[in-house]
């Protein structure tokens, strides 16, 4: 039997090859015209340090704060030309509140 881990790492690599083979265009501004019809918001790297602290990431995927409201969660990113982009909000867990010293 399989751990959750051991499924996520399978996945991981296969999602990776499917961002970056979506890439159409070389050029920064048609390739963000094209990722953000498909996903919403999309960052580049200095917008993405405005907006979200970085906390962990294995690619394709990050793990992020964001700063206006404190909120987990992830966001996808392709290689090149390099963006973010999908912001998922991770539901609050108890060790965040422990993180932040307040009680559960």
């Amino acid at each position: 039997m399989k751990s959750t881990d051991d499924a996520n790492e399978q996945v991981r690599p296969e999602e990776l090859v499917i961002i970056n083979a979506a890439v159409e265009s070389q050029d920064v501004a048609a390739e963000r015209t094209r990722l953000e019809t498909q996903n919403g918001q999309v960052w580049d790297g200095s917008q993405l340090s405005e907006d979200f602290e970085v906390l962990g990431f294995m690619g394709p995927y990050i793990v992020v704060r964001r700063k206006s409201d404190g909120l987990k969660g992830s966001l996808a990113f392709q290689y090149n030309p390099r963006f973010y982009f999908n912001f998922v909000h991770v539901p609050k867990l108890p060790s965040d509140a422990l993180e932040q010293g307040d009680p559960c």
